[in-house]
């Protein structure tokens, strides 16, 4: 595949494709059209690879991929890394969200004052205890899985707050409900497109 950015690069000895910026985002205008009829390959990454920037990883039909971006810059999911116009070739980045834990409060608030003063900061005592990042939203409290499902719910059931319930749900079920610097907060900036979030002084967010 050739690269049509002078950043980016194809090591033929090593076989090894070298990306050294984003060329853009599959949900931009110009790239949904360009990528409308191309042939599309997938780096799949999660939300923490994708806080990297630098790692190298084989695309789902088995090129290899090594991306060194400038620091402060992570990847977004669809990002596309690399571009053969004549081809119509392209290689983007897919980044697969962690679920997260929901957790209810609403029932908390009609416990008498003093339980409630008592249930909110015991549960905050015990999830800043794990230190496990959390977004408050109303009476939802959003914590991105860290660690297994079970451990999660040890944790929760060890506990047994009254007035508390607790869910798991998919990251990308609840990005349309936070603000950008809240998703950034719940993902570590690996979040869609949409949301506000920037490349870099050189790629301000679509």
């Amino acid at each position: 595949m050739t690269i049509q950015d002078q950043n980016n690069t194809t090591d033929t000895d090593a076989e090894l494709i070298r990306v050294g910026e984003v060329l853009g985002n599959e949900a931009d205008d110009l790239w949904r059209e360009r990528l409308a009829d191309a042939h599309v390959d997938i780096v799949p990454l999660d939300q923490w690879e994708a806080q990297k920037s630098r790692l190298r990883r084989a695309t789902t039909h088995g090129a290899e991929v090594a991306v060194s971006l400038d620091r402060g810059v992570q990847l977004r999911d669809g990002d596309v890394l690399v571009w053969d116009e004549d081809r119509k070739e392209a290689i983007i980045a897919r980044i697969a969200l962690k679920d997260v834990m929901v957790v209810e409060v609403e029932d908390v608030m009609d416990l008498d004052p003093q339980a409630i003063v008592q249930t909110c900061i015991e549960l905050g005592h015990a999830i800043g205890n794990q230190h496990w990042p959390t977004v408050v939203k109303g009476t939802k409290v959003f914590v991105p899985l860290t660690v297994d499902h079970a451990v999660m719910s040890s944790v929760m059931k060890t506990h047994a707050f009254e007035g508390v319930t607790y869910t798991f749900t998919k990251g990308d079920d609840v990005i349309p409900y936070l603000a950008p610097h809240e998703s950034r907060r719940l993902f570590g900036g690996a979040e869609p497109p949409g949301t506000g979030h920037s490349h870099g002084p050189n790629h301000p967010a679509h």
